[in-house]
């Protein structure tokens, strides 16, 4: 992995890949770079305009780039289902599940479900699900889910998966992550003992400067905070490009293992890609079984291509 960037990302033509988040930061750069060695990309994203602004872009940069745009609001389980029924594509070599939210005020989804649980992993748990048949008849397909460091702050509650006991803005996300984590583990599980080659991988993007970190203090009217986030994003965080590298790694090196979690090289802050720490709590096959059964009943997404 040492020095490894994004010229060393294999020829991905005739690949089909979606990118969730893409219209800015990580999943932009993902996109951009997938665009740029050949893959045809669909930038799932929320909004239209800002979606259609990404692509506008992204096209302009790489030239002859195949990128279309999907509406998905992962926060809306009926927008998860329309896209994923809609997907035209006969095939799926590579699903970055990479949008997220972070640190917001205490909400709910259009289901109900606590903002970032459901948003960062059971809207992309129904997604994983729902686009599973077409992953399992792509040869060499990948599923990268995008976690962070952030995870080792606190391990889920399978009790109170939606913070309805309590909530802390900081703790709900890092149980998001956590939950990324284990849904990485126990489909990478689940698909060994299918006998699938489709690769479940981690990444995280270390400490990279995106507008994660300005949207819940923005959100809640906490311009302090929100002036701190701006201040380590410009001094101290490195860019979306190189953020994006492990996430990158993940979805396209030849070695990437299932279950693995790449991270950047230097302390988890920033580098290059490497084998990233992470939390015990997060290889717990109990505890994975446990969310993914919480998950399916949840989203009513159930995995049955995977069932004995």
């Amino acid at each position: 992995m040492s020095g490894w960037s994004e010229k060393d990302i294999p020829d991905q033509s005739g690949r089909v890949a979606v990118v969730t988040g893409a219209n800015s930061g990580i999943g932009y750069v993902a996109a951009r770079e997938l665009a740029r060695k050949g893959a045809r990309v669909v930038l799932a994203c929320r909004s239209e305009a800002r979606g259609a602004a990404a692509r506008g872009r992204m096209v302009v940069e790489v030239r002859g780039a195949e990128v279309d745009l999907a509406l998905l609001d992962l926060g809306d389980l009926g927008s998860v289902r329309q896209f994923a029924a809609t997907f035209p594509e006969g095939r799926l070599d590579l699903l970055v599940n990479n949008a997220g939210v972070m640190a917001l005020p205490y909400g709910t989804t259009a289901d109900g479900f606590e903002t970032q649980f459901g948003v960062n992993h059971l809207g992309h748990f129904a997604l994983t699900g729902l686009l599973l048949p077409t992953l399992l008849a792509t040869p060499g397909a990948r599923v990268v889910t995008v976690s962070s460091t952030m995870h080792s702050m606190s391990n889920i509650d399978i009790n109170d998966l939606n913070s309805e006991r309590s909530y802390r803005r900081w703790t709900a996300y890092a149980r998001s992550k956590t939950a990324n984590l284990l849904f990485t583990h126990e489909l990478a599980r689940r698909l060994a003992a299918h006998g699938s080659d489709v690769v479940a991988a981690a990444a995280h993007p270390g400490y990279a400067a995106t507008n994660l970190q300005t949207a819940g203090p923005r959100m809640a009217d906490r311009k302090l905070s929100e002036w701190f986030m701006r201040i380590g994003n410009r001094f101290f965080a490195q860019s979306a490009d190189a953020g994006a590298l492990p996430t990158l790694y993940a979805a396209t090196a030849p070695d990437v293992r299932p279950d693995s979690f790449t991270g950047p090289s230097l302390a988890g802050w920033r580098g290059s890609p490497a084998s990233s720490w992470r939390a015990p709590w997060t290889l717990n096959d109990q505890a994975a079984g446990r969310l993914w059964d919480a998950s399916e009943q949840l989203t009513g997404v159930t995995y049955d291509a995977l069932k004995a």
